[in-house]
C-alpha cells in the first residue's frame, strides 16, 4: 500500500511520530533518554515477525504491539542495562587474556 501504516512509518523522521502514528502513549522523559534505543529494539521485534500477508491493519496493529513492548523495556531498565548497540554489548564483553610476551632466554644480556 502506498499510504499504509509502515510507507508512514518509513517517512517518520523521530521516534515521537512512531508513537502517535502508531497511538502509543508514552513519557516525554524516557523518549529523551532511549529513544534510538526503544526503535532500535522495536526493530529486532519487529524482525521476528511475518507481516508478508498481514493487510495494513494487522500490520499497524502488530507494530504497535512490538513499539509498546520496545518502549515498556525502557521504563523499567535504562538503554546501559538493555545493550540493544554493538558498542555498549561489547563494552561488557569478557576480552581474551593476553599471554605475556615470551622472550628467550638467549636473548636477554
Amino acid at each position: 500500500m502506498v499510504n499504509g501504516i509502515l510507507f508512514q512509518l518509513s517517512k517518520a523522521g523521530a521516534a515521537e511520530e512512531f508513537f502517535e502514528l502508531l497511538g502509543v502513549k508514552y513519557d516525554p522523559k524516557i523518549v529523551n533518554v532511549a529513544r534510538l534505543h526503544i526503535l532500535r529494539r522495536m526493530g529486532q521485534y519487529l524482525a521476528a515477525e511475518d507481516l508478508t500477508a498481514a493487510t495494513d491493519a494487522e500490520v499497524a496493529k502488530r507494530c504497535k504491539a512490538v513499539l509498546e513492548r520496545a518502549y515498556a523495556d525502557f521504563v523499567t531498565s535504562s538503554p546501559i542495562d538493555q545493550r540493544v548497540f554493538k558498542v555498549l554489548k561489547e563494552a561488557v564483553a569478557p576480552r581474551p587474556k593476553k599471554a605475556p610476551p615470551f622472550v628467550q632466554l638467549d636473548r636477554l644480556k
